[in-house]
């Protein structure tokens, strides 16, 4: 019996414990240069917004790795709990994997696949594919 109870809990765990890791959403606009774009970071977890956090904000490119990739950037805290600002200078328009090294309540790392171009930023779905088309 207590066995059985031991297994239940350890096949508990994982879902509970992905429940508490931080999601993050990203609102990029083009900034009017080459390639570089204003963007709000809204970060939650378990459903409320996570305020306090660092955040250092890098890219690369998903489908050139080691050609493109962005020196990171430290966010600033934004307007509301859980917002965070951040300018990405891309080299270039398409899909990048935007990395967001947390430090502060909690340490955690979140990449997020974005497609940017001239209009800003959509996040890409699981076909690989923007939702602009």
């Amino acid at each position: 019996m207590a066995k059985a109870a031991f297994l239940l809990i350890l096949a508990l765990l994982p879902g509970h414990a992905l429940a508490q890791r931080p999601q993050a959403e990203l609102a990029c606009r083009h900034a009017g240069t080459d390639f570089v774009y204003d963007c709000v970071i809204r970060l939650k977890r378990a459903g409320q917004p996570l305020a306090g956090a660092d955040i250092l904000v890098g890219a690369d490119m998903p489908s050139m790795p080691m050609a493109h990739n962005v020196k990171p950037v430290k966010a600033k805290r934004g307007q509301a709990p859980g917002e965070y600002q951040a300018r990405l200078d891309l080299e270039m328009q398409g899909e990048w994997a935007v990395k967001l090294r947390l430090s502060g309540p909690l340490r955690d790392q979140i990449v997020v696949n974005y497609v940017f171009d001239e209009r800003g930023a959509q996040p890409v779905i699981r076909s690989g594919r923007s939702p602009r088309k």
